[in-house]
């Protein structure tokens, strides 16, 4: 099966061209094994590009541990780069359809193997049912106390948080917590805790900010399925969101996140538009079915 290396701002996944290749009969169950950093190709999952009748080509993305996910900011910007870079649409304007719904993306080529890539990312949604959230009523969940953290602890009061938390939905479920250091967060240890709190039914990604200005923020994520990963498109999405509605941060920002800079917009009630890198890293066989 051939495959393409490629990542978003160092959030990489192993991408498998489905208008050329035979998808995988199982890719929930090839996933964590392709995406193995030490026996597989390594990558934060697995990604399908795939024909669509109602778009320029689907997209279903495999986190690490198999899970399916609905979206993935990084890894459509990369998928919308393959389907101009393969000769399937012209640069501009591209459709992708995605468990959210078909998004529209603007491909701007900037190398052989790279682009620069605008994405409307939709609207969020916002009300608890929705991210989902329970415990928290049935409307907005902003600033609002966060059981899924337990009591204080000693590295509380290292990075300074906010024990806080804002949620929200780009298709798929985000949790956002403020603190004065995000360098000191204990990520490995609180992110799986709170991913799989009862809290969040469908599970929770986890984002930890630091405000650095009205207009620029610095963030780390623990991805649901995948753990630490280098940047997270939907959560900086959902960040840009968090801040507007908790008064932190204009609507209008950037994010750093590890592996790189994203820049978000967002107005209430309208969407939220994502732009950041998609590169490919190479082109291979995979022998292991």
């Amino acid at each position: 099966m051939k495959i393409v290396k490629m990542h978003g701002a160092a959030n990489d996944y192993v991408y498998v061209d489905c208008f050329d290749e035979q998808p995988p009969t199982d890719p929930a169950a090839l996933a964590p094994v392709i995406a193995d950093r030490h026996t597989g190709v390594g990558g934060d999952g697995l990604v399908l590009v795939m024909p669509s009748r109602v778009a320029t080509a689907r997209m279903r993305m495999f986190n690490a541990d198999g899970s399916e996910s609905e979206m993935c900011g990084n890894g459509v910007r990369c998928v919308a780069h393959l389907v101009v870079a393969r000769g399937r649409a012209p640069a501009g304007p591209v459709t992708i359809e995605t468990g959210r719904g078909v998004l529209t993306l603007d491909v701007a080529r900037t190398g052989p193997r790279t682009s620069q890539v605008r994405v409307d990312m939709g609207e969020p949604l916002l009300d608890a049912a929705a991210i989902p959230v329970t415990g928290c009523g049935t409307g907005r969940v902003i600033d609002a106390p966060c059981t899924a953290l337990g009591g204080e602890e000693p590295w509380w009061r290292d990075c300074g948080l906010d024990p806080r938390m804002t949620g929200v939905s780009m298709g798929n479920p985000h949790v956002v917590f403020y603190c004065r250091d995000v360098d000191r967060v204990p990520l490995e240890m609180v992110g799986p805790r709170i991913e799989t709190h009862a809290s969040f039914p469908r599970r929770v990604n986890v984002h930890f900010v630091e405000v650095c200005g009205r207009d620029h923020v610095k963030m780390r994520t623990w991805e649901r399925g995948s753990g630490i990963t280098m940047a997270c498109g939907t959560g900086a999405s959902a960040v840009c969101v968090a801040g507007v509605l908790t008064g932190r941060t204009d609507g209008t920002i950037a994010a750093d996140l590890p592996g790189g800079r994203l820049e978000l917009a967002w107005e209430p009630g309208g969407h939220v538009f994502m732009t950041g890198p998609a590169e490919e890293v190479f082109e291979g066989t995979w022998w292991g079915g």
